[in-house]
């Protein structure tokens, strides 16, 4: 249902008490990295941008400038979700091919960063194949950027938004749990929700870690129990299950890791049934990339893929889904999921399980480009409140 104007006030008050002042001229890297009145203020801010646009509120607080957009890998949601949130703003976006670059003749990475950011105001950069290597990959652009600023180069500073790495997916994380915000009516209604995270068989091979470590490291600050299901040897970064631990401990849920799909199911509020692949077949993959070993490679992915065919019955199922609280778990996914007889033979989810959450899914996507444009709206205003009152007040219609 849409906000009215009295609730987006309201929304803004709500604002104007949390602390974001260090969010300014700053990159958006991890949410463990963030404070608790910085993931508040996402939220708040992506909702508040929300209900303007369903007012036909225009919010482009921007005349000019650039969004550019670097995806190292394939997507669909994130990037139209980046170029939603840049046009919601008033940025124009380009995308950088780096087949169309000058990288492939040896322009380094210092020196793309600088010459793609004139006039720039955000950076999205999708980098989430590699391990040790996505990450790294960003920093290194915004410390690029930076000395850009510093030296005169650049007029502006560029933000830098991590649109995926070999870490985490904060704009997906966090687009998850705007729609579980919503679809339980409010954060305060979360403490005590089971949430099962589960590895789920995939005919593929090599999906990245970044899902489930997001959605461990940032579900565990609401005091919900979530519980992480995978078979042997599939696991996340341990740094990342730390983090998942010590948040649970601070806002009074829980954090475990089972062995069945089943424990996990039993009693869940919410079921996220997804495919990875084991955090030492990424770093082996890593390797043999770096060192131009693609027979290896070959032969690691026929291993992996034998090796994920040992466990078909990792599926979500109308018989598992009866299990959870009431029958009724909401199910996500970060999607395109591999569906049974639809994508594929056998895959993450039976058909009729994911039809029957088509609408919720599609939801769960669309909380994506307000997420995003709040990431950049937060790194581009001083007074973040202020400038949202002004554009309330002022009202411009955006269909006139």
């Amino acid at each position: 249902m849409a906000k009215d104007k009295k609730e987006i006030k309201a929304l803004i008050e709500k604002l104007k008490g949390l602390k974001t002042e260090n969010m300014y001229l700053n990159d958006f890297f991890h949410t463990w990295k963030e404070t608790d009145d910085e993931i508040a203020a996402v939220f708040t801010v992506a909702e508040i941008l929300r209900g303007m646009r369903e007012n036909n509120i225009s919010t482009k607080v921007f005349d000019s400038g650039l969004g550019i957009s670097v995806f190292r890998d394939n997507s669909t949601r994130t990037r139209f979700s980046f170029a939603s949130a840049c046009n919601l703003l008033g940025l124009e976006v380009q995308d950088l091919d780096e087949k169309l670059s000058q990288i492939a003749h040896g322009e380094t990475v210092r020196e793309t960063a600088n010459m793609i950011s004139f006039m720039a105001d955000v950076i999205g950069i999708r980098d989430d194949m590699y391990i040790g290597k996505g990450h790294t990959y960003m920093k290194t652009v915004s410390e690029a950027v930076q000395e850009g600023y510093r030296d005169g180069v650049l007029e502006q500073r560029p933000t830098l938004v991590n649109l995926q790495c070999d870490i985490d997916h904060p704009t997906q994380s966090m687009a998850d749990m705007l729609h579980v915000i919503n679809y339980f009516g409010g954060v305060e209604n979360l403490k005590g929700k089971k949430v099962a995270m589960t590895w789920a068989y995939s005919p593929s091979y090599g999906k990245p870690l970044s899902v489930p470590q997001g959605i461990i490291g940032l579900f565990t600050r609401f005091g919900m129990d979530v519980v992480l299901a995978h078979p042997e040897g599939y696991n996340v970064m341990s740094e990342v299950e730390e983090i998942a631990a010590e948040n649970a401990k601070k806002s009074g849920g829980s954090y475990k890791r089972v062995n069945t799909m089943e424990e996990a199911f039993k009693d869940a509020d919410i079921v996220y049934p997804k495919s990875w692949a084991p955090f030492a077949v990424m770093e082996e993959r890593t390797k043999l990339v770096e060192e131009g070993k693609f027979d290896e490679l070959k032969a690691l992915e026929k291993r992996c893929l034998e090796n994920n065919a040992k466990f078909k019955d990792w599926t979500c199922t109308e018989e598992l889904m009866k299990t959870t609280k009431d029958g009724k778990a909401l199910y996500m996914h970060c999607l395109p999921a591999d569906i049974s007889g639809v994508s594929c033979k056998e895959g993450e989810v039976d058909a009729s399980v994911f039809d029957r959450y088509l609408v919720p899914l599609y939801k769960e996507a669309s909380f994506k480009p307000y997420i995003i444009a709040a990431m950049i709206f937060l790194a581009k205003f001083s007074n973040p409140s202020g400038k949202l009152e002004e554009i309330l007040e002022k009202g411009k219609k955006r269909i006139r």
